[in-house]
């Protein structure tokens, strides 16, 4: 018997799942992600790397809480569209190994997302450093 169209089951045999066992699974498939990330990214190792030498110092730039937030939050835009653009490559490749215009285009918009977030995070610390 199969699941009715409306129910989360009819999406895919992984939802349906609610309250605290939900946000369970959620944490540790989020944990899961981090893990392959550090394990298999080489970028995202790089951009981990920055972020712990950026963020702290976020905390002696003498500047106000919203310039803070800034700093910080830039730098963790980086690490998550890494994570997005790591996600897409994974994703392609799994799909086919075959070069193809698509997967190609595909990897180089994903790439181009992290090379904006990356010049987002030095507009960002030039303005708050020297704005």
């Amino acid at each position: 018997m199969s699941a009715p169209e409306n129910t989360p089951h009819a999406e895919s045999p992984f939802k349906g799942k609610t309250g605290l066992i939900r946000i369970w699974n959620a944490l540790r498939y989020s944990l899961a992600g981090l893990r392959a990330a550090i394990l298999h990214e080489d970028a995202f190792r790089q951009e981990c790397l920055l972020a712990a030498i950026l963020i702290p110092a976020a905390f002696f730039v003498p500047t106000n809480g919203i310039g803070k937030a800034l700093l910080i939050g830039s730098t963790l835009l980086v690490l998550v569209v890494e994570l997005l653009n790591s996600a897409i490559e994974a994703t392609v490749d799994r799909v086919s190994l075959e070069r193809h215009q698509l997967a190609k285009r595909a990897k180089d918009i994903g790439s181009a997302a992290v090379l904006i977030a990356l010049i987002n995070l030095a507009a960002v610390w030039a303005l708050v450093l020297f704005g």
